[in-house]
């Protein structure tokens, strides 16, 4: 026996659908910037969002996916990407410092990107000469870390720009 499917589309819904997300992010957001960041619970962010926890979940799949929701990592690449990946760190981190305080860094992540673009970097034949993958990893982690970033940005006394300048003029370290 052939069973017949049919797509489902919110239509109507999906603007209700979309409202619910943002109070969720905007709910983990808040709580994360309280301080409670990393120890932040899905029931603590629908009871702050008025959804149920299985809302959070239908929505974001895991506590997981919710904090990459409120708190992306950009991708990475080769000397461009690595610029890019900078620039976009600090743009994001400059948005909300209190928020990015109070999480505990996505380690997993950060090292992915780390190792993409030394990857690239390597393969490209961009680092310069003497330096090891490991060491360009190593070095593209450090640079591309928030406290690395809050250190410098000091609460808006240098610029995210600025800053991700500062950042790029040291990542030349292990670029040919």
């Amino acid at each position: 026996m052939k069973t017949m499917t049919r797509s489902y589309r919110l239509g109507r819904r999906q603007a209700s659908v979309d409202r619910t997300s943002s109070m969720i992010v905007a709910a983990a957001r808040e709580l994360a910037a309280q301080g409670r960041g990393p120890l932040v619970s899905v029931g603590e962010v629908a009871r702050r969002a008025g959804v149920s926890r299985i809302t959070v979940y239908n929505r974001f799949r895991s506590r997981e996916g919710l904090m990459q929701a409120i708190a992306p990592r950009p991708p990475g690449g080769d000397t461009d990407d690595l610029r890019q990946h900078l620039q976009a760190s600090c743009s994001a981190w400059a948005a909300n410092p209190a928020l990015f305080r109070n999480l505990r860094p996505d380690e997993g992540a950060l090292a992915d990107a780390s190792r993409r673009i030394a990857a690239s970097l390597a393969s490209s034949d961009a680092l310069r000469p003497g330096c090891s993958l490991k060491e360009a990893e190593d070095v593209i982690a450090v640079l591309s870390s928030f406290p690395v970033f809050d250190r410098l940005h000091k609460d808006g006394r240098r610029s995210a720009s600025a800053v991700s300048e500062i950042l790029i003029r040291l990542a030349s370290a292990i670029v040919a």
